[in-house]
């Protein structure tokens, strides 16, 4: 998804007439492409799908892949860097008299837009980058961001260095709790994502007090019936470890 993207229409997304690239077909959008890459990745390997596969399906060149993305790993980070400017983006229009914690708590709880339905694709992408180590390296530049994307708001309202103790503190600290938030609701896949992301942030917050230690919150409708998609080969070995960030390249790329 992307802020500036131009409404959907018939679930594809349109432009202004005349503003179409040459060599992509129209109706083929970055979303597409995301759920096509996505399917021959469990189906096949990550490794084994190759980017002249990936827009073969897709009906376009490989140039036109890489309109969209810079690399094969990128097209799983997509939403999550959608994601990360979102809330970047919104922490600068924050009122100067909203506490720090309130404001974070805020806009990660905006950026955000999953659903139950929504559990089975994010199953399949996570456990990608858990078990492919191309993936897992890539894991660790995209927290990253979303994690400067907290400490540098910090930053601007303490007026301290983005790298010093407190900025980080918070960036680390929301991090880790909007990450424990995710994996009980990809769990439990009962409720909006926002509902384990609130009850997550408010605890930090709250410091982790004794009267916030409560049961863990739980959705009301039902689970979804259907389950994620099997696995494929790339997707066997399952990691939590995330490597050392490395940067990716198209260079080598298949």
């Amino acid at each position: 998804m992307s802020v500036a993207a131009p409404p959907a229409v018939n679930g594809r997304r349109t432009g202004p007439p005349g503003t179409g690239r040459r060599g992509r077909p129209p109706g083929t959008s970055r979303r597409e492409l995301e759920l096509i890459a996505l399917r021959l990745f469990t189906a096949q390997g990550f490794e084994e799908t190759t980017i002249d596969q990936i827009a073969a399906e897709a009906g376009v060149s490989r140039r036109a892949f890489f309109r969209y993305f810079d690399s094969k790993p990128d097209v799983l980070w997509g939403e999550f860097d959608t994601e990360v400017a979102t809330i970047r983006a919104l922490l600068e229009d924050v009122p100067a008299g909203l506490p720090v914690m309130e404001a974070v708590r805020q806009a990660v709880l905006a950026a955000n837009h999953y659903q139950a339905a929504d559990v089975p694709e994010l199953r399949a992408r996570m456990s990608l980058v858990g078990s492919v180590p191309a993936l897992m390296a890539s894991a660790a530049v995209h927290y990253d961001a979303w994690e400067r994307a907290i400490s540098d708001f910090v930053a601007r309202r303490t007026g301290q260095p983005a790298d010093s103790l407190y900025p980080l503190a918070v960036g680390r600290a929301t991090l880790a709790a909007c990450r424990a938030g995710y994996d009980r609701w990809v769990v439990h896949a009962d409720a909006d994502l926002t509902v384990y992301l609130d009850a997550a942030l408010r605890a930090l917050a709250a410091g982790f007090a004794g009267d916030m230690l409560t049961e863990e919150p739980r959705g009301t409708g039902p689970p979804p019936r259907h389950r994620a998609a099997a696995p494929g080969p790339a997707a066997r070995r399952r990691s939590r470890h995330i490597p050392p960030r490395r940067q990716e390249s198209r260079d080598g790329e298949h």
